[in-house]
């Protein structure tokens, strides 16, 4: 069974070799969006430093120097296995152990706003590649959720904190599902959260995440709650790169 993939008694025949000229930095930011991506290349002072390597291309790693520091900044893709595969690969060419991860997803709680943003405190490990880099459990905890309030209290930015249940398949959210999560203190989904934290738990790294809260699932039928085009509010939302960068300072202070 799946929940019985993870194995340390043995090592794996694959590992990610690290560079001997890996760029050191402060911390490395993550973004799902490619308009977030845009952005940051035409307000920061970035530039590209190394690329990590996909069978579709090669994509970009840049690095932004920001208050004194240097915070590496790359676009990852959707979904648990992928986005864990390519932190794996960006630790080969980049030496930090701070990740700042910031994204969209689902709202399960109708009270909570378009927009808002969600600190997850643990997420549902309804994916696979948890399962090999951690032992089997319902729920994986998010070790710096408190870490991550305690910075949006003293910028004093709105938050909720609650659980997240990640999911693989983003077409079977059934209502049945919703409701046992939700009752479960689930106020978000998304697609990444319990793999990344299950990474960065096995290799000994640092993870800061947030969420901006996107479609509601919490309502007779699915409100997608945005118009195409309109990016204020959705997980493109520019603003919430500013508050990833300032949360990188944070945390490397």
């Amino acid at each position: 069974m799946i929940i019985d993939s993870f194995d340390d008694k043995s090592k794996a025949k694959i590992n990610p070799i690290q560079e001997k000229n890996r760029l050191k930095c402060d911390a490395c930011i993550v973004t799902f969006s490619h308009i977030i991506e845009e952005y940051v290349l035409k307000n920061y002072n970035v530039e590209e430093c190394s690329t990590y390597k996909m069978v579709t291309k090669p994509y970009p790693i840049y690095k932004i120097n920001y208050k004194g520091k240097i915070f590496a900044f790359y676009r990852t893709i959707l979904g648990a296995p992928a986005s864990v595969r390519i932190l794996e690969e960006v630790t080969k060419v980049i030496d930090t152990s701070k990740f700042i991860v910031f994204g969209g997803s689902g709202c399960l709680e109708k009270e909570i706003v378009h927009g808002a943003i969600m600190i997850p405190t643990e997420a549902y490990r309804d994916e696979g590649t948890s399962y090999h880099y951690v032992p089997a459990s319902d729920y994986i905890t998010i070790k710096n959720a408190n870490k991550v309030a305690d910075f949006m209290k003293a910028k004093k930015l709105p938050y909720i904190l609650g659980k997240t249940w990640t999911t693989d398949a983003s077409y079977r959210e059934t209502e049945n599902n919703m409701v046992k999560r939700k009752a479960e203190g689930c106020i978000s989904v998304e697609m990444e959260c319990s793999g990344m934290q299950a990474v960065c738990n096995f290799r000994g790294l640092q993870l800061y995440y947030f969420l901006t809260s996107g479609d509601l699932l919490d309502a007779p039928e699915w409100d997608k709650r945005f118009v195409e085009g309109e990016y204020a509010g959705t997980q493109h939302d520019i603003r919430h790169f500013d508050i990833a960068i300032e949360l990188a300072d944070y945390v490397t202070d």
